[in-house]
């Protein structure tokens, strides 16, 4: 076994271990001496570790490396049968920063069944398109309004606002919908692009008044 091959194998072997602190004591490490052995090895736990803390230190400890040595091998994650591989590669890509793997995020990743993944996909994108393209982006993300509950609604909503004018169009467009959930979502996205502080739940529950005003019927004098 060679220098490089023990390495990893005790590094592997640190991250399997049944207590969390531990393995989060062992990502920090292989962050904190970043070495090239470690990338397949940081990345296939990021794929099946159960503790958040930890796969945030796992994506942590990734970033720490060189992109060329990363992005190759957690683009190969993104079409992963497993929804945690796809959606922890898609944060970490986001984390590094690369505009290289926008094209990666595909209309699958976005539209992806499974709503973490789905989540995780939109804010990468929002994160990596490059200069020109954000209003096809939201052309695409526009979509998915009304999908999910609160937390998925928040995550698309602050996507599209990061994408700031460039989604204007669309969600004005979306705030006619005939579907009251897509209009009280689009509404409530529109206060976002306005003002990124303010509290997503008032922004929701306002919208909401407003399509039920929209949508009441007209009272005879």
């Amino acid at each position: 076994m060679t220098q490089q091959e023990g390495r990893a194998t005790r590094v592997r072997a640190a991250l399997e271990v049944p207590d969390a602190t531990a393995r989060l004591q062992a990502a920090m490490a292989a962050g904190t001496r970043p070495e090239p052995e470690d990338v397949e090895v940081l990345v296939e736990r990021s794929a099946v570790e159960p503790d958040f803390f930890v796969r945030d230190m796992l994506t942590w400890a990734l970033t720490r490396h060189p992109a060329e040595a990363t992005v190759d091998r957690l683009l190969a994650e993104l079409g992963s049968v497993f929804p945690q591989a796809r959606s922890q590669a898609l944060h970490t890509l986001s984390k590094i920063g690369d505009r290289r793997a926008y094209p990666a995020i595909t209309l699958d990743l976005l539209h992806d069944t499974e709503d973490e993944v789905a989540r995780t996909a939109w804010r990468a994108a929002a994160t990596l398109v490059p200069e020109g393209q954000e209003a096809a982006l939201a052309e695409v993300l526009i979509t998915q309004l009304g999908r999910g509950d609160r937390r998925v609604h928040r995550s698309l909503s602050r996507a599209l606002a990061a994408l700031g004018e460039a989604s204007a169009p669309v969600l004005e467009r979306a705030a006619t919908d005939p579907d009251p959930d897509v209009r009280a979502h689009a509404l409530a996205t529109q206060q976002l692009v306005r003002d990124p502080d303010v509290d997503f739940d008032d922004a929701v529950a306002e919208a909401q008044r407003v399509v039920a005003l929209r949508g009441a019927p007209l009272q005879d004098d």
